[in-house]
């Protein structure tokens, strides 16, 4: 099981547009979304990620480099894992309900949480207050064939885990695993951070998900 240290960044609230440059300024290292789980699909893109949190938020910043880029999901709570599509699935110690934030490489969002099988959409609200920016911009588009690199960035607020009541990040520790797929793309993709011994694709297993620690 693989763990990271999440490192606390004191400011407000920042845009999504900022969180690049205060990991930077934080020395905030990449960790590298390159297990190839299922031999079926062995094309491995270049895909890394960092995270951190202000005590309110979390931050994660996503770098990729993949030979096709698409964007078709025209709206939130949409089918964003057949696009180009980077995620984030985390639950609390100890329990089987988790929360998935799936994002397409134009900052589309799906935001779900409960147990396997039995999943339930976040309410508007919950995806309105979540930032988002992507060095692609924000308008769907077909797929692009051809070597693209893109970078998105997320601040999702503690309000985002809605059915928990997180004030604090700081000192926490929290189950999780960060993904990348595009399961219509051309050379389809399936990625994840801490690896996963399942017989075919499946990021919704909890039971995988590494360690997050929250710095105080």
């Amino acid at each position: 099981m693989k763990e990271i240290t999440v490192k606390k960044i004191t400011c407000g609230l920042p845009s999504a547009e900022d969180v690049s440059k205060l990991m930077d300024v934080a020395s905030v290292g990449f960790n590298p979304i390159d297990v190839v789980n299922w031999k079926d699909f062995p094309y491995c893109p270049d895909v890394k990620f960092r995270v951190a949190h202000t005590g309110e938020a979390i931050l994660i910043n996503y770098r990729v480099t993949e030979e096709s880029v698409r964007a078709i999901a025209p709206a939130d709570q949409g089918r964003v894992w057949e696009d180009s599509c980077c995620e984030f699935f985390v639950r609390a110690e100890g329990e089987d309900e988790y929360y998935n934030f799936e994002c397409n490489c134009v900052g589309t969002l799906l935001v779900n949480f409960g147990k396997k099988g039995d999943r339930h959409h976040a309410p508007e609200s919950i995806l309105a207050n979540i930032k988002r920016w992507s060095s692609l911009g924000r308008e769907p588009f077909e797929e692009r064939i051809g070597k693209c690199s893109w970078e998105l960035s997320l601040v999702i607020p503690t309000t985002s885990l809605f059915n928990h009541d997180i004030k604090d990040l700081s000192g926490i520790t929290l189950r999780g695993n960060f993904y990348k797929c595009g399961d219509l793309l051309q050379t389809p993709h399936f990625l994840s951070w801490s690896p996963i011994d399942l017989p075919q694709p499946c990021f919704h297993c909890p039971e995988f998900f590494g360690k997050l620690f929250f710095e105080k």
